[in-house]
């Protein structure tokens, strides 16, 4: 996870995986979780692999204490608003989680989704309006949704409720 060690703080390699793409970043923290507790939609990359792969790619280095004006100057100051509404932080660092979506932005479809602790979805309902239900567990673009955002904590359904649409509902013959 760590390339090498300055003083107190260390250069972790961080991604913003927003589904079609992603944008990376060295950043120098103090810890892991200081990154993500100062950068909303973010994940510290812990894979050896990628990170031994990525550290030969000439990305930007951002010290985390000096994020205005750098590349993450705009998920800092999202993650500045996060802190001071109620529930900031709830859902990170569980293990598994369930939401409901019912967003009027769907046309009434309904969305159910089982988190794994990374925030990516691992399987999915989709509740239509008419009665049809359709379950999938595989995504093209499967971007993890940021546990620390607040908006998440009224969503949260239990697993017997997701289990129960789960089971209900029949595979979506269109899924990837």
């Amino acid at each position: 996870m760590k390339e090498w060690v300055s003083g107190t703080k260390s250069r972790y390699l961080v991604l913003h995986d927003y589904g079609m793409g992603g944008l990376w970043w060295w950043v120098w923290a103090r810890s892991p979780e200081d990154i993500l507790d100062a950068v909303a939609e973010v994940e510290v990359v812990t894979d050896d692999t990628i990170v031994q792969r990525m550290g030969s790619d000439e990305l930007d280095e951002v010290d985390l204490d000096a994020l205005p004006g750098s590349p993450l100057a705009d998920l800092h100051e999202q993650r500045l608003a996060h802190r001071d509404l109620p529930g900031y932080g709830v859902l990170a660092n569980r293990g598994l989680l369930y939401l409901r979506d019912a967003s009027p932005d769907y046309d009434g479809v309904v969305h159910l989704a089982e988190l794994g602790p990374d925030g990516r979805r691992l399987r999915a309902v989709e509740q239509r309006p008419d009665g049809d239900c359709l379950r999938t567990d595989d995504w093209p673009f499967n971007p993890p949704i940021d546990l620390r955002d607040p908006q998440y904590v009224p969503m949260q359904i239990s697993a017997e409720a997701f289990e129960d649409a789960w089971r209900r509902a029949r595979p979506d013959a269109d899924a990837p």
